[in-house]
């Protein structure tokens, strides 16, 4: 029995998290691509639990940059970065439930180089910024394109290349009441640059409204932890994701799980905020699910509790706090 079949996405799904449809959302299917998350925009796809979805996706820039003579700053136009597919439209989804996303393979595609990353002026984690704001002159802006494939990774140089590490930057369902920016991670998930948001992984949303309006867009072929400079090896993609629907299970924020551990996310700043918030998360779940005692549950991570760095450098930072299977078991 694989890992997934004992997921919560398979034991307490709709569909067990089985792929019972196929759809596609290619280029021309998704038309305009939008830039906030909202249920304000008009779904570009309506499915059932257990539709397997291939989309489309493009790079953060959606393709504008396509030279490394580009000067990034007079080519964008912010804040319209990280274009998303969707929203698609969840039958049966209402505030309380969870989307539940089986993130089946991510694979490049378009002409090579297809790999971007740049540096801005005034973006990045080593850098003054708006929110940070310094008399330091700002640095150079520099742009790389990168050949990307799936055997030989990114190619950084004749020297370095890569392993292809993809995942998905920003999935999130629609927040409540409100549009909010694609560049912008919280509680509905949104712009998190987790690395963890991989291919072999199920990521559970909070549904705020009804039909829960998932979008994805913004992936990763490689990212260190914290997203150092502001921008990973972006690159479009065709990503495929099996999506189900959890009735009657609320949570505050994004959850993950994969083979080996149970994920919460936070998204907040300070970075310690994030953190905490990832934490607290963590630990009424195992409280709730897993049958452990808040406070034992909060001695316990001090001892295993481990922290993945998400972004450093978005209006919001991430952090996922994580346990290992192993040592809580499987929830029931």
């Amino acid at each position: 029995m694989s890992w997934f079949e004992e997921s919560i996405m398979a034991r307490k799904g709709v569909a067990k998290g089985q792929a019972l449809e196929t759809r596609t959302i290619t280029e021309e299917e998704q038309g305009s691509y939008p830039y906030i998350y909202t249920a304000g925009i008009d779904p570009v796809l309506t499915v059932d639990p257990g539709t397997v979805v291939s989309a489309e996706t493009h790079d953060a820039f959606e393709g504008a940059i396509k030279s490394e003579t580009d000067k990034p700053t007079e080519i964008l136009n912010f804040p319209f970065l990280n274009p998303q597919n969707g929203p698609i439209y969840v039958n049966g989804a209402e505030p309380g439930d969870t989307i539940a996303v089986y993130i089946e393979s991510i694979v490049p595609r378009g002409p090579q180089p297809r790999g971007t990353t740049v540096i801005m002026p005034e973006f990045g984690g080593l850098v003054p910024t708006f929110e940070t704001a310094l008399l330091t002159a700002p640095l150079p802006e520099v742009v790389r394109k990168l050949d990307i494939t799936v055997e030989e990774g990114t190619k950084w140089n004749d020297k370095i290349s890569l392993p292809y590490e993809p995942f998905i930057g920003t999935i999130g369902t629609a927040p409540i009441a409100e549009a909010i920016s694609s560049l912008v991670p919280d509680y509905y998930g949104g712009n998190m640059d987790l690395p963890d948001v991989a291919p072999g992984a199920v990521v559970y949303l909070p549904v705020q409204t009804e039909g829960g309006y998932l979008f994805l867009g913004d992936c990763h072929a490689a990212q260190g932890d914290g997203e150092l400079c502001g921008v990973a090896v972006e690159h479009p993609t065709v990503t495929t994701v099996r999506i189900d629907l959890i009735k009657n299970w609320t949570i505050r924020t994004p959850r993950l799980e994969n083979e080996e551990f149970y994920m919460t996310v936070g998204s907040a700043r300070p970075m310690e905020d994030a953190a905490r918030g990832a934490y607290r998360e963590l630990i009424r779940w195992m409280a709730a699910d897993f049958g452990f005692d808040e406070i034992d549950a909060y001695m316990l991570l001090t001892q295993c509790g481990r922290v993945r760095l998400g972004n450093m450098v978005d209006p919001k930072y991430t952090v996922g706090a994580s346990v290992l299977k192993s040592i809580v078991g499987i929830a029931e």
